[in-house]
């Protein structure tokens, strides 16, 4: 705890990198592991052909399973102190696989959301955009004023990552001197090779999960198994 610390107060450019598991503790289930969505849902309803081929049963899926959890979740502890990180300027900012949006609730200026969000969405015959907070759900699928329906920005199976939040995500972990990894396994590329250049590039590698993942005995120079919100607490009062 005490030397991923002060590599963390260290920091000159750092980034912070997260996945499910900082969320987890507001209330949103992880993809996969114990609990997992996908050990209860089938995820194909997320990917791009079943979505064009059949949009309201993907969308009966996505708002029962992702809206209304995601809705109601408030950042945790976690969130805050990450927050706190870039306001107090050693850290660049964020690069998150979750959809969620707690960062920016937190206060994170900064976030590269790698897969997306589901706070707009965009209609797939105009490309018109919308905040998500104003379509009405009631109808499903949603549709757009000419009539085309609305997908969500987050992104499905078989779609890549919007090119310029890959690219901007690429040049924090280049400029990288400390990568803080959060409540991630390390699967799913290509986010997962993120923390793997910047060690390469000469990074350091603190990394906070419950359990070890593909990062631990490879590239991570500091582990806390440690709950997200239990470490950040303590990390708080050395700010």
């Amino acid at each position: 705890m005490n030397e991923a610390i002060e590599l963390i107060k260290s920091a000159k450019s750092g980034v912070i990198f997260t996945g499910a598991g900082v969320s987890v503790e507001s209330g949103i289930p992880p993809f996969t592991g114990a609990g997992g969505l996908w050990n209860q849902y089938d995820p194909k309803f997320i990917e791009l052909d079943f979505f064009y081929a059949d949009p309201k049963r993907s969308w009966e899926e996505m708002k029962k399973i992702f809206f209304t959890c995601m809705d109601e979740a408030h950042p945790n502890k976690a969130h805050e102190v990450i927050a706190k990180l870039e306001q107090h300027g050693g850290f660049q900012g964020v690069i998150t696989q979750n959809i969620d949006g707690l960062h920016q609730k937190a206060g994170n200026k900064n976030v590269q959301e790698f897969h997306g969000t589901i706070h707009r969405m965009h209609c797939i015959n105009c490309g018109k955009r919308y905040a998500t907070a104003e379509v009405d759900l009631t109808q499903l699928p949603p549709r757009c004023a000419c009539g085309g329906v609305l997908k969500p920005d987050f992104v499905f199976y078989g779609e890549g990552i919007p090119p310029g939040v890959y690219d901007k995500s690429q040049e924090m972990i280049w400029a990288a001197d400390v990568v803080l990894v959060v409540g991630t396994a390390g699967q799913v590329m290509p986010a997962c090779s993120l923390p793997i250049i910047a060690k390469q590039n000469g990074a350091k590698i603190v990394e906070v999960n419950t359990l070890k993942s593909a990062y631990t005995e490879t590239i991570t120079d500091e582990f806390v198994q440690q709950k997200a919100t239990e470490f950040f607490a303590e990390l708080e009062k050395e700010l």
